[in-house]
């Protein structure tokens, strides 16, 4: 009895009968975008949606997100919610600096993107000042459906990307530009 399996997806290499020959790269990129283990710096509204997205209704874990770490040396996904004020600004850079590569940085919110409707001194106006973002999620707070579409372009962000760009001199400058060594 022989069974014909039809993956709906297969990424492109040299395949015959019980032969498939990919590229590392695209083995490694598929693990990682989907055992991502996000950290969450949650500080107002946009929590509160977060938790809505990791209960059962919507559930974060069907793609591979189920694992929350709250240590920076085990997380590769920054999701940073809410607003953030220019004394937390220093704390979380560290986090982020504590966190090993490959890392990606999710902003969720129009406060943590912004700066949203606190246009004040104390008020950080984007965490992209302190830190590199990679996704942005729109919205005050933003949907749960939003936060997976975040999730899935995080995703397809690891599955493309290189082992080695974070070795690339264009990365470098990038991290030099805010002061990471």
């Amino acid at each position: 009895m022989s069974i014909d399996i039809k993956p709906e997806f297969k990424p492109d290499g040299i395949e015959g009968a019980g032969f498939f020959a990919t590229s590392l790269d695209k083995v490694v990129g598929l693990a990682r975008a989907n055992s991502l283990w996000p950290l969450p710096f949650a500080t107002s509204c946009c929590g509160i949606e977060f938790m809505a997205t990791m209960a059962s209704h919507y559930d974060l874990a069907r793609f591979g997100s189920e694992r929350l770490s709250f240590s920076p040396r085990q997380a590769d996904l920054l999701m940073v919610m809410g607003t953030i004020s220019k004394k937390m600004g220093p704390v979380l850079r560290q986090v982020y600096e504590q966190m090993a590569e490959p890392k990606w940085v999710l902003s969720m919110g129009a406060c943590a993107s912004s700066g949203g409707i606190f246009d004040t001194y104390s008020v950080l106006q984007g965490i992209d000042r302190i830190i590199p973002v990679d996704v942005y999620i729109p919205g005050c707070p933003p949907r749960p459906e939003q936060v997976l579409d975040g999730i899935l372009k995080i995703q397809e962000l690891t599955k493309s990307e290189s082992i080695r760009r974070r070795d690339t001199p264009e990365y470098k400058k990038m991290l030099e530009q805010y002061g990471i060594e």
